[in-house]
């Protein structure tokens, strides 16, 4: 059970030299206890003048993702939504911190009945809750713990001075802003110096990466290395590097844990780890979307069949949080209604160049896996090179030893999981057991559910979101929120072992600082209006994502109207 062994991408950037890449090493190294003096004021304004790096290179950033990706007209809004923008508003909250003493104040603070704590962490602020009308996002934290925040800088605060550590971050090739964001998590929250090193798939991305950390890199306490594996063998292994976060496969983080080849699966196999440091990761994952039934009009599903499509065809279903799995209710009367909107609405969008290596065998290995799959959109006439239709794998078992619910699939593929339950409560109870128990990994879930039912189940349906064993869950909307947010946490549910890393160990972004996060959760009214930018075919996309990019760097009422008009007329 795992996510894909990853090709090694041809090389789109020239690797950086072993020598140079020694070079980097040191300078940042020699840095690492002048960062730890680094005030929260000076680092406030080294965000500032990053930002304005971002800024500077933010269309020549989506120029260059778009021209990898195929992508041209409104469907070009996708790397401002989730490259660039991200990128900003990481920079923005993370200044807004260091500017607050690293104490910021937390939009709201509830307890369960059981006690454990929930952080309320988006909106943020007044532009928030305009832009994103009625989505609100919470941290909770681990049962027992309290909402503390910036345990390391209230530390500093009474005197206590941490050893500076080099910290590693081995960048995702499939969305641009992982990599610059885990490095500024390393650096602002985790209070590391990184070496960032390019994954070959997106290394074109570099040089905006550079221009955007800029001041950074200028004073030593961050570098953006390239190559391939090569690169990456030498980086994990070298004697000034402290710590990893990896982002990719758990092949890729068995084989920096526990070496390669059989010896490496001898060693995985005794927990006998082969690299002392400690390796953080998020590592892909099943995820399932799982749909409440309950009394929904053709509007409602109409919507949500595009809500489903959507979180398949992101970024040519290359994210690890892509709707993989999705789940309904055998009993429920507007399953096959659903279903077959779901298909309707998959077939209409345009098929995707399948940019990522490896992603023609995946789909060829599902397919060969389930011979009565459907191809959607199959009429490969006007479509990029190498585009693989969207294509619905029916009828999967619920259970683990299915080839759909094992893989990961990275690339467009959705399989269609039934559960013998007839109404909402038992839906909950059954869907949850199989999201924690079959489903592989524990990085992301979304659940489908109606107001109405939630109100009247509201018992049932608390205990699931509760129950669910996942680092992100998303109420009625896309899970890139929950990475797009960057006030929430990003990452695995806790306590992934080594061995059985499964969707990996840590989290990124929380930029509130809160000091024991267990999982973040995003909810969203159950029909969002105007239509959300990053629904497929929406089409003012791109003129509501540039305006939403803009709002980051200059929080202005003025810009409102613009972003509005656009929106409403998508």
């Amino acid at each position: 059970m795992a996510s894909p062994q990853f090709a090694e991408s041809a090389a789109t950037f020239p690797p950086t030299p072993i020598g140079e890449v020694d070079a980097a090493v040191a300078r940042v190294y020699e840095a690492k206890d002048r960062w730890i003096s680094v005030s929260p004021e000076r680092r406030a304004k080294l965000l500032n003048q990053c930002m304005a790096g971002v800024r500077a290179v933010a269309s020549q950033w989506a120029n260059a993702t778009n021209d990898n990706r195929g992508l041209t007209g409104e469907a070009g809004a996708e790397p401002w939504l989730s490259e660039v923008w991200p990128t900003l508003r990481c920079m923005r909250l993370l200044r807004d911190t260091m500017a607050a003493g690293c104490q910021p104040k937390l939009p709201g603070l509830k307890s369960r009945a059981d006690g454990q704590m929930i952080a309320q962490v988006m909106p943020v602020d007044a532009f928030d809750k305009v832009v994103f009308g009625g989505i609100t996002g919470e941290i909770w934290l681990e049962p027992g713990k309290p909402a503390t925040q910036g345990e390391l800088y209230r530390n500093k605060a009474r005197g206590e001075r941490p050893k500076g550590t080099v910290g590693l971050v081995l960048g995702a090739g499939n969305v641009g802003s992982i990599g610059p964001t885990d490095a500024l998590h390393k650096l602002f929250v985790e209070d590391q110096v990184v070496v960032l090193k390019t994954n070959p798939v997106n290394a074109y991305l570099g040089p905006m990466w550079e221009a955007s950390l800029r001041p950074l890199i200028d004073e030593g306490f961050c570098a953006v290395l390239h190559g391939g594996v090569e690169v990456g063998i030498h980086l994990c292994q070298h004697p000034q590097v402290d710590e990893i976060h990896v982002t990719g496969s758990d092949k890729t983080h068995d084989a920096i844990v526990y070496g390669v080849g059989e010896q490496g699966r001898k060693n995985k196999e005794k927990d006998e780890r082969v690299n002392p440091r400690p390796v953080a990761s998020e590592l892909g994952c099943v995820t399932p979307v799982l749909v409440v039934p309950g009394p929904w009009s053709d509007a409602d599903i109409r919507y949500h069949a595009r809500n489903v499509a959507s979180a398949v065809a992101n970024n040519a279903s290359f994210n690890c949080l892509a709707a993989k799995a999705i789940v309904t209710a055998r009993g429920w009367p507007l399953r096959e209604r659903f279903l077959t909107a779901v298909h309707e609405a998959l077939a209409e969008l345009p098929r995707r160049k399948a940019y990522y290596p490896g992603a023609e065998g995946r789909w060829q290995q599902f397919c060969e896996a389930y011979p009565n799959h459907v191809k959607l959109g199959d009429d490969a006439a006007g479509a990029p090179d190498g585009s693989l239709p969207w294509t619905i794998l029916p009828d999967v078992q619920p259970t683990a030893a299915e080839y759909a619910l094992s893989n990961e699939a990275f690339c467009g593929v959705l399989a269609e999981v039934t559960l013998e339950c007839d109404d909402a409560p038992s839906f909950l109870t059954e869907a949850t057991r199989f999201a924690n128990e079959e489903a592989w990994g524990n990085l992301s879930c979304f659940v489908i559910c109606d107001k109405k039912t939630q109100q009247v189940h509201a018992e049932a349906f608390d205990r699931a979101i509760a129950d669910l064993r996942y680092g992100g869950i998303s109420i009625n909307v896309f899970p890139g929120l929950i990475f797009g947010f960057m006030s929430t946490t990003w990452g695995a549910y806790p306590g992934n072992p080594d061995n059985d890393i499964r969707s990996g160990k840590g989290v990124v972004h929380n930029t509130f600082l809160l000091d024991y996060p267990q999982k973040s959760v995003v909810r969203a009214p159950f029909r969002i209006f105007p239509l959300p930018p990053w629904f497929e075919g929406h089409r003012q996309a791109l003129g509501v994502a540039k305006r939403m990019v803009t709002l980051q760097t200059k929080r202005s009422w003025r810009l409102m109207p613009g972003i509005i008009s656009h929106a409403v007329r998508g």
